[in-house]
């Protein structure tokens, strides 16, 4: 066999291998390229994400927000015990208005609910609640 008879071949051979690695090269550069974009893109938006979690959690005018829930309903059904940044209340005897404007109220605070108890007797409830901020 006579390699100078088929020398135009091979080189036409190896240059098509050298276009498909180079081919292969290119892509795999632009998808790890896309990949590290979107990554990239992923983590600002977690970022953002955090920061505005913080600006809520952070805010000094939880407490306040809290106290209000004392005001929505009337001093006599409600039991109230605040220790530094934790709460447990409880509210006896509402009615369904009282009942719907506190659930609502409580939903829309910033802080980590550690149990929320409700008991329905006829057109009364009693709620329980723990949280802490």
């Amino acid at each position: 066999m006579q390699l100078k008879a088929y020398k135009n071949e091979l080189i036409v051979g190896l240059a098509f291998l050298l276009l498909i690695i180079a081919f292969s090269y290119k892509q795999i550069q632009v998808s790890n390229q896309n990949n590290a974009s979107s990554d990239g893109a992923t983590s600002l938006q977690e970022l953002k994400d955090v920061i505005a979690l913080k600006k809520i959690w952070g805010d000094k005018k939880i407490t306040k927000k809290v106290e209000k829930l004392k005001t929505l309903v009337s001093p006599s059904k409600v039991k109230w015990h605040r220790q530094g940044k934790k709460l447990t209340a409880s509210f006896q005897g509402l009615n369904a208005q009282e009942f719907n404007r506190l659930i609502i109220k409580m939903m829309n605070l910033p802080v980590e609910i550690q149990k929320l108890e409700v008991q329905n007797t006829g057109s009364v409830y009693q709620v329980e609640f723990k949280c802490k901020w």
